[in-house]
C-alpha cells in the first residue's frame, strides 16, 4: 500500500513539474509573440538607418561672393535656359552659404546687398532649398540655398528680349503690356542669351544717355570688362532713337524713355529672358 502511495506521490509530482514546465513554455511563447521584444526586434547593425554625414561648418571667410565682379567656374550651369518660371524670387536675409545642390558643396557665398537688396530669381525648389540664378560670370550660374536664410516673395512680371526682331516685351500676370524696339548687341560684341534677371537699379549723374541704368545677372561674352566694370549687360534708356531695332551696343539692351519707365517698376529679382526670336 505504502509503494502504491509512493508511486501515485511521484507521479503527481511529475505532473506537477511537466505542467509547470508546460506553463513556463506558453509564457516563453507569448513572450516571443508579443510580450519582451527587447531581443528579437533588435534590427542588425548593418540594418540600422545610415546617418548622413556630417559636415564641417562653413567658413564663409574662404568663399567668393557671388557678385556681378565674380568668376564662379564650378557652379552648376542652368540646364533649361528658356524656362519661365512661377515668378517666386527670393532675397538673403544675411551672407548665406551658396551650395551646388541640396546640404552639398559651399562654393560661393551670396551677399544680402549688392546694388541694393540682392534678390534672385528662383528656378527650382526641393524640401528646405531653393535654387537660384546667380549675377556671377560664367552665364546661366546657378546655386542653391537653405530656404531658411531667405526672405520669399512672387514678382507678377516677366521681361522678354527678342535679339531677331530686336524687340523687348513687359508681361504682367501672363499678359503682354507693352512692347517696344530695342537696340541689342552688334555681332562682334552680342547680348548674351538665356535666362538672367533684374540684379539692381542704379541713377548716376555722372553719365548722360540714360537716367536710369538696370544692371542684369548676365555678361558680356566678348568683353571681359567694358567701362571700368566687368562687362555687366543692363537694360538703359538712350538719347538717339535711330538706334532702336537695330544691333549696335556692346551687348546692353538699349530702350526707348517710355519703356525705361515701365521697366523701374518691375521688382528687383524679375525674370529677363533672352532669345533669338
Amino acid at each position: 500500500m505504502s509503494r502504491v502511495l509512493t508511486l501515485i506521490g511521484t507521479t503527481l509530482v511529475v505532473l506537477v513539474a511537466i505542467a509547470f514546465g508546460a506553463t513556463s513554455l506558453v509564457h516563453v511563447a507569448s513572450d516571443s509573440d508579443g510580450g519582451d521584444r527587447s531581443t528579437r526586434d533588435r534590427t542588425p547593425a548593418d540594418r540600422q538607418p545610415r546617418k548622413e554625414p556630417t559636415r564641417a561648418p562653413v567658413e564663409l571667410s574662404r568663399l567668393l561672393a557671388a557678385t556681378t565682379a565674380a568668376r564662379l567656374p564650378t557652379a552648376p550651369v542652368d540646364a533649361t535656359p528658356q524656362a519661365t518660371t512661377n515668378g517666386l524670387v527670393v532675397r538673403p536675409l544675411r551672407v548665406l552659404p551658396v551650395f551646388d545642390e541640396p546640404a552639398g558643396r559651399a562654393f560661393a557665398k551670396m551677399p544680402a546687398r549688392q546694388f541694393g537688396d540682392t534678390w534672385l530669381p528662383v528656378i527650382d525648389q526641393r524640401a528646405g532649398w531653393v535654387r537660384v540664378l546667380l549675377p556671377s560670370r560664367p552665364n546661366g550660374a546657378t546655386g542653391w540655398l537653405r530656404k531658411s536664410g531667405v526672405e520669399l516673395r512672387t514678382s507678377p512680371y516677366l521681361i522678354r528680349v527678342h535679339l531677331g526682331s530686336r524687340t523687348l516685351d513687359i508681361n504682367y500676370q501672363g499678359a503682354s503690356i507693352g512692347t517696344w524696339p530695342v537696340a541689342v548687341g552688334k555681332p562682334e560684341t552680342p547680348t548674351p542669351r538665356g535666362r538672367t534677371f533684374v540684379l539692381g537699379s542704379v541713377l548716376d549723374d555722372a553719365q548722360s544717355y540714360s537716367p536710369i541704368i538696370l544692371p542684369l545677372g548676365s555678361h558680356s561674352d566678348t568683353l571681359d570688362n567694358y567701362g571700368g566694370g566687368p562687362g555687366t549687360v543692363a537694360l538703359h534708356g538712350w538719347p538717339d532713337a535711330s538706334v532702336f531695332g537695330s544691333a549696335a551696343s556692346h551687348g546692353c539692351i538699349r530702350v526707348p524713355a517710355d519703356a525705361l519707365d515701365r521697366l523701374t517698376q518691375v521688382p528687383l529679382g524679375t525674370l529677363v529672358i533672352v532669345d533669338n526670336n
